[in-house]
């Protein structure tokens, strides 16, 4: 999967962007896939099927017991809930992980199609970053107008 990070932006060529506009740009990058995956994810969906992952990602009480009982009541041994308890290194009864696991499953069992939908996304958007570098860059490189030149100093 995708970074956003220097790498990221060195990969659009935007590693010239000044430090204090990196975090606030990868936010905004983050925030707006975000943004346009769940519209795609959600197209097609029932209201019943948007509700209970809505249930899910907001840790309504009991939607992920609910879920996992239905779904996955051996999560604690599947493969994917060990790699996440592997990479964040938090405990296998941490709710952070459970919660984590059932939305990922809830996607798996709904969308299986959504790692694909993810990676066409963020491939658009890096796109659209890339046809606008030059104006995300604000001139940053761009070389100076033929002719300009700097005032005299008195």
């Amino acid at each position: 999967m995708f970074q956003l990070n220097d790498e990221f932006l060195k990969e659009l060529g935007l590693d010239q962007l000044p430090a204090e506009q990196r975090k606030p740009f990868l936010d905004h990058i983050y925030s707006e896939l975000e943004l346009r995956v769940g519209e795609r994810l959600s197209q097609g969906l029932s209201d019943a099927q948007l509700d209970e992952f809505a249930n899910i990602i907001d840790k309504a009480p009991g939607a992920v017991d609910a879920f996992l009982s239905q779904n996955s009541p051996d999560y604690q041994n599947e493969p994917v809930f060990q790699r996440l308890v592997q990479a964040t290194g938090a405990a296998a009864d941490d709710p952070r992980l459970k919660d984590e696991f059932a939305a990922t499953k809830w996607l798996e069992v709904n969308r299986p199609d959504y790692r694909e939908v993810v990676a066409a996304v963020m491939e658009e958007l890096k796109r659209e970053i890339l046809a606008n570098k030059e104006v995300i860059l604000g001139g940053i490189s761009a070389p100076q107008e033929p002719g300009a030149t700097a005032s005299p100093a008195s």
